[in-house]
């Protein structure tokens, strides 16, 4: 479990938080292997046996006071007694992890009868939904795909592979001759569901074939599948042959029919079925059918902010299936390639609501779907998680940021269906009281308690005499991990400016702006950005000295203090980057949904990351020149270095420029320092880079210059007179001086 604070040195009081403008906050990647440090946590068991705290139900842990007869909490204060087992357990603290570590993960006893521990069978489950009414190149882009999810699953998992256009294929590999059957979607929404339930067409346990005894016969099977005909759609929908054109796409009605067929099952079979949807664009038959006709350019004729049109979800019918596939055990991944309106606005709370990811690729060329699923599938997960945060008595959550669900009867309590070692989540805090922290000698402390469960498997050898044969078995185990942390308060603003982490500042800045621009608009979010920039650049400059200042030597540099010195530049790029640039600058509705749904579930490293790229310059393959430059031609320039790496998190680009020695191989050698340092990137991350390789005067640079963005103008706003990074500095130092002489003058 990760967790790093905006600051480390909290403000002491509201008014010392008001007055340093940042915001604070954690952010929270619960199932991270070790903490921000690389330490992993103390392990053991007794996670039900850890004492609580009679008061606020914090967890012991090695922070509170131990007395003979109890403790105190570290939390409230509470003094609280030991009960029998306790004491008896505590008179060996050696063995009692809660008390060696502020970082525990702990096993829970799972009752068998509720469906967990060694003796119950909880086999991972795994369900392709392949979109028919799609081109070749789509549906040889997904068995490949496919092949690779096969390789990355353990033996033992079960599988089962489902089709959908304007029917619903079945497929039972598990006979000497595989079969498909067929349930066809009826075209009138009104209708009542399918003519035949999908368990009577084809029993579950048929459908489910085990990996490690069919995984030649699902290969065999996805080699039959072709896209379906126009003939076989104009058939379905009453329509001539020549006037079907693609679609007929049920996606809808095949995914509620799925996670019905599913849920007979879940408790029993399996804790948690995982499916993958694969789209090759919006659902336009059956139920759940999206209008993509409101993509266009009538917004413009009508007056309507486009921006604030196209990110709202058009019905509720996605959003709804994800709370039946919640209770029905069932978490699905989409995975749309497709340059076509989709509206993932509508269709992106099936898969984030259901614990899934939401996937975007604009075409099949390139593509990294199967590099993408099989990292997917060959990480660890947990699921049925919940997440509490809890905090000394003078402080208290605000705001909860994530791909999480809250508990309807407790406060900040949220519940994570489905989380892997990369999910992280923000929260904001804010004073329970106007005295701030009663005792500034005393740390703030916040405590994480996540629990959650894992099916892990095991190997049993069976038979006769000298040839034994493999069987599989999985077991659900429930853990609890227990993270507990102090910060100490202060008033110095230049303290807490000096303990500032950017990179946390930032992730919760991104968060934030999210969701104002799904609520107002991407203008609206523009605006709330270049507005925090200011008033932070106004505290500073007014912490940094009482005397009025003339408006050209405010500091918007943040000179003093190294830690804000590189805000301004990420603020600058968040403002570039698609999430925040306008409709009509060419940014697609659907890539920004997939940015908003795969920034606001990463690390912050990793979003400062893609919103303001790291560019390494290289004098050799071999040799690193710098590490770091800013994004502009003129650091190019300057380096004069040949070689340049970009990483932007979803893209890598090599370029050569072109005043490179013709004698420097191209591309890099494969056994070179560089090509080393890229795989090492690739490796590191929740999705597959795409890796392009340019060489200037040579090839068209355009991909790469586009991320030189220092010296292009923040667009769109009119926050800026010029253009470039300066000119954005000179807009920042403007509103920071507005704010300054208002404060004066009241």
């Amino acid at each position: 479990m990760a967790v790093r604070a905006t600051v480390s040195r909290f403000p002491a009081t509201p008014e010392a938080l008001e007055s340093c403008a940042v915001q604070l906050g954690v952010a929270v990647t619960p199932f991270a292997a070790a903490d921000e440090h690389g330490q992993p946590p103390t392990t053991g068991a007794g996670g039900d046996r850890v004492p609580r705290c009679e008061h606020c139900w914090a967890y012991l842990s090695s922070h509170c006071d131990l007395e003979r007869w109890g403790w105190t909490c570290a939390l409230c204060g509470t003094l609280n007694g030991f009960d029998d087992e306790a004491e008896r357990r505590f008179q060996r603290p050696d063995v009692c992890p809660e008390l060696k570590s502020s970082f525990v993960d702990l096993e829970i006893l799972v009752d068998e009868a509720e469906g967990g521990g060694d003796g119950v069978q909880a086999l991972p489950v795994y369900v392709a939904a392949v979109d028919l009414a799609c081109s070749e190149e789509f549906l040889e882009l997904v068995k490949s795909a496919l092949l690779a999810a096969l390789e990355a699953l353990v033996p033992g998992s079960l599988f089962g592979l489902m089709t959908f256009s304007h029917k619903i294929g079945l497929y039972d590999v598990q006979g000497p001759i595989p079969l498909v059957k067929n349930v066809f979607i009826p075209p009138d929404l009104e209708e009542d569901g399918l003519p035949v339930a999908l368990e009577d067409a084809m029993p579950l346990l048929c459908f489910l074939a085990p990996v490690d005894t069919c995984k030649d016969q699902i290969a065999a099977v996805l080699e039959t599948l072709r896209p379906t005909s126009s003939w076989e759609r104009g058939v379905a929908s009453g329509q001539e042959e020549d006037t079907v054109l693609l679609g007929r796409r049920g996606f809808g009605t095949a995914m509620s029919a799925l996670i019905e067929y599913l849920s007979s099952e879940y408790g029993s079979t399996f804790a948690l079925a995982r499916v993958f949807a694969f789209l090759s664009g919006a659902p336009d038959y059956g139920a759940g059918v999206l209008d993509t006709r409101r993509y266009g350019e009538q917004y413009a004729s009508k007056g309507v902010d486009a921006d604030l049109a196209l990110l709202p979800e058009q019905i509720p019918f996605y959003r709804d299936l994800a709370a039946v596939a919640v209770q029905s055990g069932v978490c699905i991944d989409i995975f749309a390639v497709t340059d076509e309106y989709t509206d993932l606005a509508s269709l992106k709370f099936l898969s984030i609501e259901s614990g899934g990811s939401l996937f975007l690729y604009a075409s099949t060329d390139d593509s990294t779907v199967p590099q993408d699923i099989y990292r997917l599938l060959s990480r660890p997960y947990a699921f049925g998680c919940v997440l509490r945060l809890r905090t000394s008595s003078d402080f208290e959550p605000g705001n909860s940021y994530g791909h999480f669900f809250p508990d309807p009867q407790y406060e900040n309590v949220q519940h994570i269906i489905c989380c892997d070692s990369f999910a992280t989540y923000a929260y904001d805090f804010e004073f329970a009281h106007n005295d701030g922290f009663s005792r500034h000698t005393d740390p703030a402390v916040v405590q994480i308690a996540f629990q959650y469960s894992v099916i892990e498997p095991v190997k049993e050898t069976s038979g006769n005499g000298s040839q034994p044969s493999a069987s599989y078995k999985f077991c659900l185990k429930r853990r609890l991990r227990i993270r507990t942390l102090q910060y100490r308060p202060t008033n110095n603003i230049s303290e807490i400016y000096d303990s500032v982490d950017p990179e946390v500042v930032l992730h919760i800045l991104v968060h934030k702006v999210i969701l104002e621009s799904l609520d107002k608009g991407v203008r609206e979010g523009r605006h709330q950005v270049h507005a925090w920039l200011s008033l932070l650049a106004a505290r500073y400059n007014q912490a940094l000295s009482s005397d009025v200042r003339p408006l050209s030597s405010i500091d918007i540099d943040f000179s003093q203090c190294p830690q804000l010195q590189t805000i301004p530049q990420l603020v600058f790029a968040l403002l570039r980057s698609p999430l925040l640039r306008l409709h009509e600058e060419g940014v697609h509705p659907d890539y920004r949904i997939y940015l908003q749904c795969l920034f606001s579930a990463l690390e912050p490293s990793s979003v400062a990351k893609a919103i303001y790229p790291v560019l390494i310059s290289y004098s050799s393959p071999d040799k690193q020149a710098f590490p770091r430059h800013t994004l502009s031609h003129a650091a190019l320039i300057m380096s004069e270095s040949p070689i340049f790496l970009l990483d932007t998190f979803t893209n890598l680009i090599v370029y050569y420029s072109s005043t490179a020695d013709p004698s420097v191989p191209f591309p890099p050698p494969h056994d070179c320092l560089l090509r080393k340092t890229i795989n090492g990137l690739k490796q590191d991350r929740c999705i597959t880079p795409k890796l392009t390789f340019i060489h200037g005067g040579k090839d068209d640079s355009t991909l790469f210059e586009s991320y030189l963005i220092e010296e292009q103008d923040v667009d769109g706003s009119g926050l800026t007179t010029g253009s470039g990074f300066v000119a954005f500095r000179e807009s920042v130092r403007n509103v920071a001086g507005e704010i300054i002489q208002e404060e004066i003058g009241s």
